[in-house]
């Protein structure tokens, strides 16, 4: 199994994660994190919730391969990716982007890269529980564009 992607329906704790990037890790002077959390407003709609869901397997795969990509651009350590998949609230966490490195420009980098790429290649669909209903959230072109300038 790899320690470095983790794909769940249990909450994660932001500082137990960055203490397990720091952990023995002295040659690393940069750690670099995201979370994403459920908003209550997209598309000019009230949201009150998403569900996630993802291809088993596959999804593990493609995050390794974004990460060995970002390994082979930039000086990292060490690198931490968590999705939550299922039933999630406004305010909860659902992705935890992690990365270790000896400067912080590369850290900056990786961890831009890797959350990038995670959202236009990884296999997970979201649907979004609104005042109107729920729909299926489409890939956002945005998302496309932020991802062709690596």
């Amino acid at each position: 199994m790899n320690q470095e992607i983790s794909i769940q329906t249990a909450d994660f704790s932001l500082a137990d994660e960055v203490a397990l990037l720091e952990q023995d890790n002295a040659i690393d002077g940069a750690i670099v994190t995201f979370t994403g959390r459920v908003r209550n407003h997209n598309n000019g709609m009230d949201v009150s919730g998403l569900t996630l869901e993802h291809y088993p397997g596959m999804t593990e795969r493609s995050l390794a391969k974004i990460i060995n990509e970002a390994k082979t651009r930039w000086h990292i350590g060490r690198v931490k990716v968590i999705h939550r998949i299922g039933e999630l609230n406004i305010g909860e966490q659902i992705v935890f982007v992690g990365v270790t490195s000896k400067h912080r420009h590369d850290a900056f980098a990786a961890n831009e890269f890797i959350m990038d790429f995670l959202k236009v290649q990884a296999p997970f669909w979201k649907k979004e529980r609104t005042t109107q209903g729920e729909a299926w959230l489409e890939a956002k072109a945005t998302d496309d564009s932020k991802a062709q300038k690596w």
